[in-house]
């Protein structure tokens, strides 16, 4: 059986072999209904770090699926700086302030923990 899914605007057609799988349970979707947009992790805010410098710190554990910015980019608060996969669900994180990335501290696929330092604004 085939089924077209649509996730986060995106169109997927699924194909589902029979006798693969049972149904554990079934509930009734209304068709009309639209999803509401998936959140965007709020990094941590943070004191500065001498010199004007804000730290930017993971807000929850994960892994750091893509880093949007280089070091020496200028960034705007409310950027995405990073993408980091916790529990199966890509978060944005953001700058939380405006200035350049003096140091980025982290490197894609790696894990971090809450509150782990991913990068330096300045």
């Amino acid at each position: 059986m085939k089924y077209i899914v649509t996730l986060n605007n995106k169109k997927y057609e699924v194909e589902v072999e029979r006798g693969q799988a049972s149904i554990v349970s079934t509930s009734e979707v209304d068709a009309k209904a639209t999803p509401a947009p998936a959140a965007t992790a709020k990094s941590q805010p943070v004191a500065q770090a001498g010199g004007g410098k804000d730290v930017l710190k993971a807000p929850m554990p994960g892994t750091v699926l893509d880093i949007k910015v280089n070091e020496g980019a200028e960034v705007k608060e409310g950027d995405v700086i990073f993408i980091l996969e916790a529990m199966k669900m890509e978060n944005e994180i953001t700058a939380t302030s405006s200035g350049v990335v003096t140091q980025i501290v982290v490197t894609k696929g790696q894990l971090v923990d809450t509150n782990e330092t991913l990068a330096v604004i300045g």
